[in-house]
């Protein structure tokens, strides 16, 4: 009768359980749990009785290990949480478990594991997380794994780990000792796991494949054919058969450097790169990304990449210089190919940067109109417009650096681009950025001239000084090309002195009939600076601007329709 009412009991706690989805532990030898039900918990249980050495609980729909999940458990020994849905394990997640021995996680969905967590289990001698998603190996993963004597790793995403993450194990660097080898010589081998993985066979995984061949006992692999499955030419290939070099940046080269065509040619661009691991490469035309030719990728051995840019028919347009790239993580590498197109009464063009060109006269002629059209924190982007008679086939060439420079940046743009971007400028430096036509020096009138605010101490400040001198840059230096800017520097005396210059050079270019019509006022100008777009000065400063202030005021009752060239 005893017996009846026990098992009455324990029929009514299992109904509580399910009813409610209450987490209440029934022990098992009274020291261990064991749920292999499925569907048996959504969450980790909770209220696990101190004195627990064990618990198994699989094929539930949990998904993380949260903080101290176990803290309340500091006997447990043995933790098996295979074929859940695990996905996050929290830093703290095995927080109080210095006892733990053993921790098998098989079957979940880890991504990434927070390997410093394992400082909370300096015991733990036995990790499994075999059939999981983990694609990253950090250097320091085995860091705080001391005591670990099977590690298993198989049936992952791993593609390339270095062999410091096994340098950096403490058990490793102990068992590179001649004399702890020796008198561990009786003691428990070390089993590693890393098989059915998709090892890539590059140049990333040269230390590691050297490191899986030099093992020997007491470290062993529980299977020693490692397999490639990278890259093509050697996939299915085992480590011991495969020699892997050292990474390399790329080497990029081309067949002609120079070539002249006549319309209507069929032609290939070539352009052989060469680097480890295999490069990325493209094609571009002045400063686009070629995607309208046909491009073909070839693999021509190992680590060597030929690209084919296919152009059916050649025409005018078609003239230029195209510019093969590659890159990979260690660098990049690029060569230029110069493409002549000869008309068709054989005449060469003299559009294309590099090849002689006769000077025209109407190229002499042609008025190119700069203007800077925004700024960024760092740089300015400026635009221009010139008069041509066959703007589709027309290079114009950008000559950018210091001011001060004898020899200056130069950049080919092809034809119908009229932009162009500078970053990274310096403080405190005067530049200047000149437009030319084909491959011609610059000439007075194609260049603008600027300077940049003067440096300070904190960055942030730096980074906005920088930034509110550009936007007064990008006001100013669209006022007659040459013409040197205010800056945070210049008091607004300097106003005046554009406000002149202005003049002069408005009468001039009138009288030529070049002047076009423009929106704005230098009293926006002033409105913007007093909104802040300009540093405050001192009093004394303030001062000199109310003065230039009611200068300009005056001035403008006399000159109420006065326009300056800003845009």
């Amino acid at each position: 009768r005893t017996m009846d009412i026990i098992c009455y009991l324990l029929v009514i706690v299992l109904f509580n359980i399910r009813a409610k989805q209450m987490f209440y532990i029934l022990p098992f030898n009274h020291r261990s749990l064991i749920c292999m039900e499925e569907s048996a918990f959504g969450a980790m249980p909770e209220n696990l009785p101190d004195d627990m050495t064990k618990i198994r609980i699989e094929k539930s729909h949990f998904t993380e290990i949260p903080r101290g999940a176990f803290s309340k458990t500091p006997a447990l020994e043995n933790l098996w949480l295979n074929f859940n849905d695990i996905t996050v394990i929290n830093s703290k997640g095995l927080e109080g478990l210095g006892n733990l021995t053993e921790l098998r996680l098989q079957g979940n969905k880890l991504r990434l594991v927070p390997w410093t967590a394992f400082e909370d289990t300096p015991a733990l001698k036995i990790l499994d997380l075999k059939h999981n998603q983990l694609d990253v190996l950090p250097e320091h993963a085995l860091k705080f794994l001391p005591g670990l004597t099977y590690l298993d790793l198989s049936f992952n995403r791993l593609t390339v780990i270095s062999k410091e993450v096994f340098q950096n194990w403490p058990l490793y660097q102990k068992l590179q000792s001649m004399e702890e080898r020796e008198a561990t010589a009786s003691g428990p081998n070390v089993v590693l796991a890393l098989h059915d993985n998709a090892w890539l066979c590059d140049c990333r995984l040269k230390g590691f494949v050297e490191f899986i061949k030099s093992l020997s006992p007491p470290i062993i692999l529980m299977n020693s054919y490692l397999t490639c499955s990278g890259p093509d030419f050697r996939a299915g290939k085992f480590f011991h058969e495969v020699d892997l070099q050292a990474c390399m940046k790329p080497v990029v080269s081309a067949p002609s450097s120079n070539i002249s065509l006549p319309q209507g040619a069929n032609l290939t661009l070539r352009c052989l790169a060469k680097a480890r691991p295999d490069p990325a490469v493209w094609w571009t035309y002045g400063l686009k990304i070629i995607r309208g030719f046909h491009v073909l990728i070839k693999s021509v051995g190992d680590y060597s990449v030929l690209s084919l840019l296919v152009i059916p028919t050649v025409n005018a347009a078609d003239r230029g210089v195209y510019t093969c790239t590659a890159v990979n993580f260690i660098g990049n590498s690029s060569v230029s190919i110069h493409l002549d197109v000869l008309s068709p009464d054989s005449s060469h063009s003299s559009n294309l940067p590099g090849f002689p060109a006769a000077s025209g006269a109407a190229d002499e002629n042609v008025y190119i109109d700069i203007r800077i059209a925004k700024q960024t924190v760092r740089g300015i982007s400026i635009e221009w417009y010139a008069a041509l008679d066959r703007p589709a086939e027309t290079w114009f060439t950008i000559h950018f650096g210091r001011a001060d420079a004898d020899k200056k940046e130069t950049i080919y743009i092809g034809p119908g681009i009229h932009s162009y971007s500078v970053s990274d400028l310096m403080p405190a430096t005067k530049y200047e950025i000149c437009v030319t036509l084909k491959n011609k020096a610059p000439r007075p009138g194609q260049c603008i001239m600027f300077v940049t605010g003067s440096d300070i101490t904190e960055m942030e400040q730096r980074e906005k000084l920088i930034h509110i001198v550009v936007i007064v840059l990008a006001m100013v230096l669209a006022v007659p090309i040459g013409m040197y800017a205010c800056t945070t520097d210049t008091r607004f005396a300097c106003l005046e002195g554009i406000m002149e210059s202005w003049k002069n050079r408005r009468r001039e270019r009138s009288s030529a009939g070049m002047e076009r019509e423009r929106q704005g006022t230098f009293d926006s100008l002033q409105a913007a600076s007093d909104e802040g777009l300009v540093n405050k000065d001192s009093s004394e400063d303030r001062k000199v601007r109310r003065r230039s202030d009611d200068r300009l005021h005056k001035g403008k009752a006399e000159h109420s329709r006065l326009t300056a060239e800003l845009y």
